[in-house]
């Protein structure tokens, strides 16, 4: 078996930097695109379960170009694929300044979406094939903190141009800065290899993700997705009315969250991937319930717990397929990253649709304005805790069968 560089000369440092600029690109279409969520509302007359159809349609076109990318990594490689997601993107950024309104904004946010998902689909095979072992794991984390490492970025460049009186069609144009970068960086680049023998084989990859630790994990990732892009994208629109920045908080949550990534590898490494996926269901547990709790001052406590939960959800799934159930390949990978976008643009327009139910049953209780809408949205986070509760018992089970095998093995 060889390595990627042993058969071609890639030059690992830059796809990976070309790969977290494709990857900022994502995270700025998501925290710019939540941080004017409330102006969309406003000046296209928007309910909440509309801006919730809206943002699944961002999650949606996510796992579709996921499992086409999959599907054809190894047949007509990274190259192809982040073409397509330029063109995505640019043609997301340019509907969504045209739209016009609620139909246009759907159209927009699915191809933005689809550009995210090609990065995820060409960029995760990628950087394992260019890597392996203890530096594999690392080396996604550290690609994945550049998703809250973005976020961070555009949310604090979204609340500086809302508070500056720019319009939400401006701080949109800001989404092609890491685009244009992106695309920059990967031309005229070598790619490499996979090290895996028999990962370019579909034949292989569908065998291996019928087995029962692909199957648990495609179930997980549903979860864990939802755990922790539910929460984030309504944040802003509950936690307006509590006494505290959503944005601040949404900036505080994927800080921790980029600082986590970042040094993820010896934490994976001591406590193996089913210890961090554990310890992670408890914490974001205990931070969906706190924001559905708190106000004020204390939301900013609720987040801390809430970014150390989520932090290593996603490139911690990525990276036990790819070291775990490394025949499933590009595809497996794939996949798993699809049905967590797939189960969270399933569930945006129910929690819109909750906050929507929410609102009638407190109005009944005699709440209106600024107190009738945090009521009703903190009673939909209360919900949302339902979903990482689900994950420590599955987790729970994890650790102890991963365990019992590794004794066996012996």
């Amino acid at each position: 078996m060889q390595t990627a560089m042993a058969t071609s000369p890639v030059n690992q440092s830059r796809l990976f930097n070309a790969s977290c600029f494709a990857l900022i690109t994502t995270a700025f279409s998501f925290s710019i695109r939540a941080g004017i969520l409330p102006q969309l509302g406003t000046e296209f007359g928007l309910t909440a379960t509309q801006l919730g159809f809206i943002n699944s349609m961002f999650f949606f076109g996510f796992p579709i170009s996921m499992i086409i990318g999959g599907l054809v990594y190894h047949s007509v490689g990274p190259r192809i694929i982040m073409m397509v997601a330029f063109v995505a993107h640019t043609l997301g950024i340019l509907l969504t300044i045209y739209s016009g309104g609620y139909t246009g904004l759907l159209i927009s946010t699915f191809f933005i979406g689809f550009g995210n998902g090609c990065t995820e689909a060409a960029c995760n095979p990628m950087i394992a094939d260019m890597y392996v072992g203890e530096k594999m794991n690392k080396m996604l984390s550290r690609f994945h903190m550049w998703f809250p490492g973005g976020i961070v970025l555009g949310s604090l460049i979204s609340k500086f141009m809302t508070d500056s009186g720019y319009g939400w069609q401006s701080q949109i144009w800001i989404i092609m800065i890491p685009t244009l970068i992106y695309v920059f960086l990967y031309f005229g680049q070598a790619f490499p290899k996979p090290q895996v023998e028999g990962a370019t084989s579909l034949a292989k990859n569908f065998k291996a993700m019928g087995t029962f630790l692909y199957i648990f994990i495609f179930c997980c990732m549903a979860f864990t997705a939802i755990s922790e892009f539910g929460p984030q994208q309504w944040v802003g629109l509950i936690m307006s009315k509590s006494g505290a920045s959503p944005m601040l908080i949404l900036a505080l949550v994927t800080g921790l969250m980029a600082i986590g990534r970042f040094f993820a590898g010896p934490i994976i490494h001591r406590l193996d991937q089913t210890g961090v996926l554990l310890g992670s269901a408890v914490f974001a547990t205990i931070g969906i319930y706190l924001f559905s709790t708190q106000t004020g001052t204390s939301a900013y406590i609720a987040a801390v717990f809430f970014a150390i939960g989520v932090c290593y959800f996603w490139p911690t799934m990525i990276g036990f397929v790819a070291e775990r159930i490394p025949l499933s390949g590009a595809l497996g990978m794939s996949i798993v990253g699809g049905v967590g976008m797939f189960s969270t643009a399933i569930f945006q327009p129910i929690i819109g649709g909750w906050i929507d139910a929410e609102r009638v049953e407190k109005s009944a209780l005699g709440l209106s304005g600024d107190e009738l809408e945090l009521a009703a949205g903190q009673a939909t986070l209360l919900r949302m805790t339902s979903f990482p509760i689900i994950l420590i018992v599955a987790f729970t089970f994890l650790y102890i069968y991963i365990r019992n095998r590794k004794a066996a093995a012996r």
